[in-house]
């Protein structure tokens, strides 16, 4: 999965057992909107200094795993999400590695453009499940 979005706060670096480390950091997607996300993100192990060399205000790109876990407890099950970044970059509009494969499906400014309907409305299909 990847998101691109302006870097709202990074943290130091967690030590959370002798084979383990850990840094969080936030992003700020859709700003222009009149609901902005803060995505809270980890990132993990020997890739905790990759955060060193950026800013807050800086735009980025991250790919990462969604993970899940559960957990049970004295209170009952639980379960956890984590957005686990496995690379980030600064962003560079119309420069980026995941749009290279995709130089066929992209508008005259950069911009991706559909090649398939997410919905075709066909009245002849009895199904009313988009998918």
């Amino acid at each position: 999965m990847e998101v691109v979005g302006t870097l709202k706060a990074k943290f130091d670096t967690q030590k959370v057992s002798e084979r383990f480390t850990k840094r969080e950091f936030v992003v700020t997607t859709e700003a222009n909107t009149p609901y902005p996300q803060h995505v809270s993100f980890q990132i993990t192990q020997d890739k905790c200094s990759i955060l060193d060399q950026y800013n807050v205000g800086d735009e980025l790109r991250i790919q990462f795993n969604l993970r899940g876990r559960e957990w049970n407890g004295p209170q009952g099950i639980k379960y956890f999400n984590t957005l686990e970044a496995w690379r980030v970059e600064k962003f560079q509009p119309g420069n980026s590695s995941s749009n290279t494969n995709q130089s066929s499906n992209q508008s005259s400014n950069g911009a991706p453009v559909a090649t398939n309907p997410v919905f075709a409305n066909n009245l002849d299909d009895n199904d009313d499940l988009p998918f």
